[in-house]
């Protein structure tokens, strides 16, 4: 338990918080232009966009004010597996993106390894790069939570958060930590916004 909590320690005290507010100005930014973030991740990540998105649409409430637009697209199984089914588990979000993306929305990948690597199904997290290639060729912005060296996404996003750790538990667990702490800014800077 203690080398677990020492990791978390360390990769904590190497964050780029230059980059956590890079990302939060981005949320920001979508919110007063009243625009959509999507949200998405395989495995442990897609639990994380969920409620990433959750809490980014119930926990940046404030009376008065326009909500934040957050969805996760990987929150409807029939859907996935019919696009699974029908054209391959890498166009998953792209094929989402293509029917509800309006210019200046948001891309937000969570990827513990930023899209490099693979196993027997082939190269991870294709379907999250894919879907930030898309944004970023249809007039948006893209943000990213990585693990590892931050991988492809790395250079794909307009931001990117890479928790310097080569734990994928340690990853997943400290990019929850990095969602509260994002979804806290965005509602401190909409409470204070002179904007309804």
């Amino acid at each position: 338990m203690k080398d677990y909590l020492e990791q978390s320690r360390i990769a904590l005290s190497t964050l780029e918080l230059g980059a956590v507010e890079r990302c939060t100005d981005v949320l920001f930014e979508m919110w007063q232009n009243d625009r959509t973030v999507y949200l998405f991740g395989n495995g442990g990540s897609a639990s994380t966009a969920q409620h990433f998105a959750a809490d980014l649409f119930k926990c940046t409430l404030v009376e008065g004010k326009r909500r934040v637009r957050a969805l996760s697209l990987n929150d409807n199984g029939p859907l996935l597996s019919a696009l699974t089914n029908d054209d391959g588990w890498d166009r998953v979000y792209v094929d989402q993106l293509r029917t509800w993306w309006q210019p200046g929305d948001v891309a937000f990948g969570i990827s513990v390894h930023g899209g490099v690597g693979e196993d027997q199904a082939g190269a991870w997290s294709q379907n999250v790069v894919g879907a930030l290639r898309f944004a970023n060729e249809h007039g948006g912005k893209t943000l990213g939570l990585t693990g590892f060296d931050g991988g492809v996404m790395r250079e794909l996003c307009t931001a990117c958060v890479v928790v310097a750790s080569h734990s994928t538990p340690q990853v997943e667990g400290l990019h929850v930590v990095l969602h509260h702490l994002i979804t806290s800014g965005l509602r401190d800077r909409i409470a204070h916004d002179g904007t309804p």
